[in-house]
């Protein structure tokens, strides 16, 4: 697995991922192994909005009571995870549908009070994923995790995709990691694109609050998956037609953080 790619598809990139499912599907044929995490905000966000319920976020990450966890639940594990599935084995993949629940992949603990029911990763289980993709498919992750026995209730847990991928990197000890979002990559406080940096460059732009809201668990997630194997990070646009087979290929119009 250490030759593996880690990919987060940015649920803000949802719907408009044509070409990010065909470099999936490419780059399996041509022998790479690719584990996919997938977020699912913006249809989340937009169930909740039907049935009433507010949405709030802290820090990127969305507050999460027992109601709002029922829609995470079911739009991630449930309607995001199997039309990406789909889509890719439509397209001659081979890709299976799995969340942190499925085999104790993601075990996970209460984060904090305020945030509710979402989680911190404790522990993921790799084995799960060495299963798939010794078989030769593509392990399609939602980000729901199995609670740890500390936890009575309940037993599922909503945590942000994008830590879910970095721990994922870092537990399999993946080759890369890339992000695919719905941004050019980091910026400075100008605004203006940062293709390169050190993992101290991108610690200092979250402290500095230069980096701030969705970038935030992006950069953590890159850092942690760097304090592992991991070669490189890469944070580009997912709605730029073939960003992944770019990002793969070295050509990456975005930005890589590396040691």
């Amino acid at each position: 697995m250490d030759k593996a790619v880690v990919i987060k598809l940015g649920g803000a990139t949802l719907g408009s991922h044509d070409t990010t499912i065909a470099d999936i599907v490419a780059l399996q044929e041509r022998g790479r192994s690719l584990v996919l995490v997938h977020g699912g905000g913006k249809m989340i966000t937009s169930w909740l909005q039907k049935r009433g319920i507010k949405t709030r976020f802290i820090n990127g990450e969305r507050v999460t009571d027992k109601a709002t966890l029922e829609v995470v639940v079911s739009v991630l594990a449930g309607v995001v995870n199997k039309e990406i599935v789909a889509d890719i084995n439509a397209r001659g993949g081979m890709a299976v549908g799995i969340s942190g629940v499925d085999g104790a992949l993601i075990q996970g603990r209460v984060k904090n009070k305020e945030l509710g029911y979402v989680g911190e990763v404790a522990k993921i289980n790799p084995a799960p994923l060495e299963v798939l993709l010794k078989a030769g498919y593509i392990p399609v992750v939602a980000p729901i995790a199995m609670a740890d026995k500390a936890e009575k209730s309940p037993r599922v847990l909503n945590i942000n995709a994008d830590i879910v991928a970095g721990e994922i990197a870092a537990a399999i000890g993946a080759e890369k990691l890339v992000f695919l979002t719905d941004v050019a990559g980091v910026s400075d406080q100008s605004g203006n694109l940062l293709s390169r940096l050190s993992p101290g460059e991108a610690e200092a732009l979250v402290a500095s609050g230069t980096a701030s809201g969705g970038m935030i668990p992006k950069i953590k997630a890159c850092l942690r998956a760097l304090s592992g194997a991991s070669a490189a990070c890469i944070i580009a646009d997912g709605r730029q037609s073939h960003a992944l087979l770019d990002d793969i290929n070295g050509k990456s119009g975005g930005t890589i953080i590396k040691k």
